[in-house]
């Protein structure tokens, strides 16, 4: 199989003809790849959930449209409607694990039978599917396992902590897998979109009631909005259609791609906050420090700790220190004093805090 180069240089397969399988494909997001799949020469199985779907489905093509009736949710069914699908139309290059919905609400009105059928879609019916495929691609030596999670697989969202919790499990669930095929030639790449135009937030969302008025403040607004702009999001569906088509003829597709300038900024900007995190507890982390003397034994509030661990991480200078700006104030309060690292450095140790083991 020939391949060439992109614009970027990366390395593009030439190959014309693929078998695609795609498990929700009957509306939105997946109904736009299906088409441009199917456009570009491919083959594409759908699953859907009722016969009038499948019938429509393959209305998009006489040849190489093939639409399946399956709820992933029913584990059992999973293994042999793909088996037959694959021996009728071929065996599968790229699956692209698509089916889900949405649960919104709040976590004390929300069941937990909902966070099961949450979890038997978005996640046990994803496996369900790998676990269909991957015994097959792995004698070719050859496949491509696409796991569509979200922005909310990232980042965590209010009302929507079940949603958020599959995507997150989607998410490690690709990481792993991803290492545990790279050898046998098979990819996993997992996707996840912000917001686009699709009925995730409409007919496809499961809602809960409302019942708890303490939770108005923090949640009534966050539904409406939500509603309001369902239908009306930026997020264009032919546009990621092409990228993920894209990412398909790539010969080294990353492992996780986000689409949307939605999913980018909000994903970005978590992980800074993350990094933050684990940076400002490095010393716990690594046993360097009790986290009593984190948590403030010497000092009578946050901000003197962020005060203390703050300067005792940045270098001595005023325009350095977010939560202090008076050096003489900070001496007082944490008996911090002045230190030369082996770099020239200077520093501001707290000597009562005894941050004075950095890396």
């Amino acid at each position: 199989m020939g391949s060439q180069r992109d614009q970027k240089g990366s390395t593009v397969s030439n190959r014309s003809h693929r078998v695609f399988l795609i498990t929700g494909v009957s509306s939105g997001f997946w109904h736009a790849f299906a088409e441009a799949a199917l456009a570009a020469g491919n083959t594409v199985i759908g699953t859907l959930r009722s016969e009038a779907a499948r019938l429509e489905f393959e209305n998009l093509h006489a040849t190489r449209a093939h639409g399946v009736v399956l709820d992933v949710a029913d584990l059992v069914a999973v293994e042999p409607t793909i088996n037959q699908a694959a021996e009728l139309f071929g065996p599968v290059d790229v699956l692209v694990n698509n089916a889900g919905y949405g649960h919104e609400g709040i976590m004390e009105e929300s069941s937990l039978d909902d966070l099961l059928d949450q979890f038997n879609v978005n996640v046990f019916g994803a496996v369900a599917m790998i676990k269909a495929v991957l015994p097959s691609m792995r004698r070719r030596r050859a496949g491509h396992i696409i796991n569509i999670t979200s922005m909310a697989g990232h980042v965590g969202l209010p009302g929507v902590r079940y949603y958020c919790g599959s995507k997150f499990a989607l998410e490690g669930i690709s990481q792993a897998l991803a290492q545990e095929v790279r050898g046998l030639g098979i990819k996993v790449s997992a996707v996840a979109p912000g917001s686009f135009r699709t009925d995730w937030a409409g007919r496809s969302m499961v809602r809960a009631e409302r019942s708890i008025g303490d939770y108005d403040a923090v949640f009534d607004g966050v539904r409406q909005a939500r509603l309001a702009k369902s239908g009306k999001q930026a997020g264009d569906p032919a546009k990621a259609a092409v990228a993920l088509l894209s990412l398909v003829e790539n010969e080294h597709p990353p492992t996780n791609l986000l689409l949307g300038n939605d999913a980018f900024e909000l994903v970005m900007d978590r992980l800074s906050a993350v990094g933050r995190d684990l940076q400002a507890w490095e010393a716990v982390s690594r046993g360097r420090t009790s986290p009593d003397r984190v948590h403030g034994r010497h000092h009578g509030s946050l901000m003197a700790r962020l005060n203390c661990f703050t300067s005792n991480t940045r270098r001595a200078s005023k325009t350095r220190f977010p939560y202090q700006t008076d050096e003489q104030a900070l001496r007082a309060k944490c008996g911090a004093k002045v230190d030369r690292d082996d770099h020239g450095s200077d520093t501001l140790l707290c000597e009562s805090c005894r941050f004075d083991e950095r890396v």
